[in-house]
């Protein structure tokens, strides 16, 4: 993909975030890796006025080249871009179950097979440190490795792709898993998946993935 293409695509990725109810206002960002660097949404970013032209550059060791400033998360994306070398997109978002769930400090458990889409027998819950600091990148690079997607304690979620589609489309899951985690606990208290379940849900996963892949 060229950098025009990129940076539109991270216009369409942040209006489909507000449009699907996931972002509000100015939260949360979007970062996509571009050569040996990435492009990220800028701070307060909104649908309603963002262009490709205000998409901006940004070196994985923080370094802005060109116009604009950067999310004022930009710790934490460039810090799982750099770490995790299979991503090539982050996406953040405050989406309500998910921050709901947030608030609890807790992982959310194997309660529906598709948890472990995320890489895990669960999605992780981050420690809490405040928005915008090294030290929240720190613990997010820590809480998603691993997995495809963590929350971040009392904030919000995080989710990286092999793509920028494959990011959003994880977003849209976890935030639907979070809501229907939240009404089976409205209901009772949920049965988890056990260890047994788990090995066979990864394997079928697995069985998944390399059929789906091109030839």
């Amino acid at each position: 993909m060229n950098e025009k293409s990129a940076r539109e695509a991270m216009v369409a990725a942040v209006r489909f975030l507000e449009d699907k109810g996931l972002n509000h206002g100015s939260a949360g960002n979007v970062s996509m890796r571009f050569g040996e660097g990435a492009l990220i949404t800028p701070t307060g970013g909104r649908g309603d006025w963002l262009t490709p032209d205000d998409i901006v550059h940004i070196s994985l060791d923080g370094e802005v080249s060109g116009r604009g400033k950067p999310s004022s998360e930009w710790r934490f994306h460039t810090g799982i871009l750099r770490t995790r070398p299979e991503a090539e997109a982050v996406v953040h978002t405050h989406a309500d179950c998910c921050v709901a769930l947030s608030c609890l400090r807790k992982p959310i458990p194997p309660f529906h097979y598709m948890i472990a889409s995320f890489g895990g027998n669960d999605v992780p819950c981050s420690r809490y440190e405040p928005f915008g600091s090294a030290a929240l990148a720190d613990v997010a690079v820590e809480a998603i490795k691993g997995h495809l997607a963590c929350l971040l304690a009392n904030h919000g979620m995080i989710a990286m792709g092999r793509s920028l589609q494959h990011a959003l489309d994880l977003t849209v899951k976890l935030e639907t898993l979070a809501r229907q985690y939240i009404l089976a606990c409205q209901v009772g208290e949920p049965v988890l998946l056990d260890e047994e379940e788990l090995v066979e849900v990864h394997a079928r996963y697995g069985t998944y993935a390399a059929a789906a892949m091109p030839r």
